[in-house]
């Protein structure tokens, strides 16, 4: 059984999603096994987001992403990493098509709704981070 780490970014619980969300993950059969929600601060960030902290555009995204708690899960299931990428879409809300997480509900490349592990070692760094 594979796992996936999942974030709830703050756009997602300011538009009361998180039940749309979620249910999209369970109708297509994942399990939730871990939920919390987190304050994420800037030393998390800093290691979340360290492929891209060198960049002008981090600060922006740090303070987005800290600017409400977000909610935090593990979702399991088989080949839950591609299959969860699939359904979220792509990074830029305005180019995901409709029927995707993002393409429905997303604004733009940052507020878009919910982040996923891209593969199995990114998954299990992030449930470290996260989850201990």
């Amino acid at each position: 059984m594979q796992k996936s780490l999942i974030l709830l970014k703050p756009d997602c619980l300011e538009k009361k999603l998180v039940g749309e969300v979620i249910s999209r993950f369970e109708s297509e059969g994942y399990s939730i096994s871990a939920c919390k929600m987190v304050q994420l601060d800037s030393s998390l960030l800093q290691k979340h987001y360290s492929h891209v902290a060198h960049l002008p555009f981090f600060p922006e995204i740090a303070s987005f992403m800290s600017s409400r708690p977000v909610m935090a899960l593990i979702l399991e299931g088989d080949d839950v990493i591609s299959g969860v990428r699939d359904l979220i879409g792509p990074t830029d809300s305005t180019t995901a098509p409709a029927g995707t997480i993002r393409g429905d509900l997303g604004t733009d490349r940052m507020k878009n709704v919910v982040h996923a592990s891209d593969s199995e070692d990114s998954a299990a760094a992030e449930i470290q981070r996260f989850f201990g």
